[in-house]
């Protein structure tokens, strides 16, 4: 699918993954709506790309709404979505002090992780039916969603964490089913180690991101985001992928811990 002259909305798009897939959609012509929480960023990126920023929390459903709305109000069609919007943590079923694990920070979570996801994709794809096909195949979108390989390996307290993104990797294939009646393909992808501002950049960080690409087969290093969002427009651009989970992670394989 050609993005140009299209809208296409991010979550999580200022920063990181959703901020690398924004600019490279935006360069392949879409006007990108920035979902996200972080205002000020969020802004500052939709203004470098010629692009819409929407203050969203996606566990939300009327601020997720409102983000396609923006897009909808751009009228340019909306035929891209990439679900990056996502927070991590650590806990084991049972802490070392003997406390079970915290419901309330699972259920967290899985609120923005998976439902937030799922908000997404659900509302923008009842954007995306109502245009017009795109094509003689009769596609009218794609939807690109970030899970991790910790949805297939997860390590020690990532219980939460594992269970969100292995939720993810679970709809992709019933979600492509059911959303090729509108014409919608879903492809979800599973990053490794990528390096984001999540790790930081004080001289400890920079220690502890050689202990995590120490797995790494080749190349032996940390993924770039740039890579992930070329990644996201070949996904979009390629109009036979669909209902597939695609690793991203240069040949990393988790161990326990």
């Amino acid at each position: 699918m050609d993005v140009n002259g299209s809208s296409a909305i991010i979550s999580g798009g200022a920063s990181g993954l959703g901020e690398a897939s924004a600019r490279e959609l935006a360069r392949a012509g879409a006007t990108v709506v920035v979902a996200d929480l972080n205002e000020e960023r969020g802004k500052s990126v939709a203004d470098e790309i010629g692009g819409v920023f929407v203050k969203t929390d996606v566990s939300d459903e009327d601020q997720v709404q409102a983000a396609v709305d923006a897009a909808v109000a751009t009228g340019k069609p909306l035929r891209v979505v990439v679900n990056s919007a996502g927070i991590g943590w650590a806990e084991r079923t049972v802490n070392r002090d003997g406390s079970p694990h915290n419901p309330a920070t699972y259920r967290k979570v899985i609120e923005v992780n998976l439902i937030g996801t799922f908000n997404l994709m659900r509302l923008a794809a009842a954007a995306i039916a109502k245009t017009e096909p795109a094509d003689a195949d009769g596609q009218r979108g794609v939807v690109v969603n970030t899970a991790s390989v910790a949805a297939l390996e997860g390590q020690t307290g990532q219980l939460a964490y594992s269970a969100s993104k292995g939720g993810i990797v679970g709809m992709t294939l019933p979600a492509a089913r059911d959303l090729a009646a509108i014409g919608v393909r879903v492809n979800t992808i599973c990053p490794g180690i990528i390096d984001t501002p999540i790790y930081g950049f004080s001289p400890n960080s920079e220690e502890f991101k050689a202990k995590l690409v120490a797995p790494v087969v080749f190349p032996k290093r940390m993924g770039r985001a740039d890579e992930f969002a070329h990644l996201v427009r070949s996904l979009v651009e390629n109009d036979y992928m669909n209902g597939e989970v695609i690793r991203f992670d240069g040949g990393i394989r988790f161990q326990p811990k």
